[in-house]
């Protein structure tokens, strides 16, 4: 970087100096600006992973159909007393959660699908059927957790209180 030349009694009369001196400065200032921020800005070295990993891939997506924290928490005990849930009982239908649900829908509702705790159509229309027997669902049996399937889960869930 070049800095500023002395300046002559002239220019420091004139105030070229001064100029020269602040053109220099803000030049310089630029360029230490620019060198800094080239590396902040850079693209990151590509990292090397590999495409897939040994390890099981589990789904840990939290499904409670429109229940509330304390009817899901009525869920998970009736699951915990009848079909094998040993998870917290947290108020959150997660994948431990289903699978026990899974369960159940297998021996009573009509459910075929692996036992995974993904909430999909099938653990859906099998939950329909169950909701349709004894929770007031009027609704087509379609996979479709719409707001009657979502009220009457309601309905079956404030039931199971008795299980905590």
């Amino acid at each position: 970087m070049r800095t500023a030349a002395p300046a002559s009694r002239s220019q420091r009369a004139t105030g070229a100096y001064r100029e020269r001196l602040s053109v220099t400065a803000v030049v310089g200032i630029a360029a230490v600006s620019l060198t800094s921020a080239g590396a902040g800005f850079a693209a990151s070295a590509p990292t090397s992973k590999p495409a897939a990993s040994s390890e099981a891939v589990v789904p840990l997506a939290v499904v409670n159909l429109g229940l509330s924290t304390a009817q899901a928490r009525n869920v998970q005990c009736w699951l915990k007393a009848n079909w094998g849930y040993t998870g917290a009982l947290d108020g959150q239908l997660g994948t431990n959660s289903w699978k026990a649900f899974q369960r159940n829908l297998r021996t009573h509702w009509g459910y075929t699908g692996a036992i995974d705790g993904i909430v999909g159509s099938g653990t859906v229309k099998a939950l329909q059927r169950l909701l349709k027997d004894s929770w007031g669902y009027t609704g087509a049996i379609d996979g479709i957790a719409g707001s009657g399937t979502q009220a009457a889960f309601k309905r079956f869930a404030n039931a199971c209180s008795g299980w905590c």
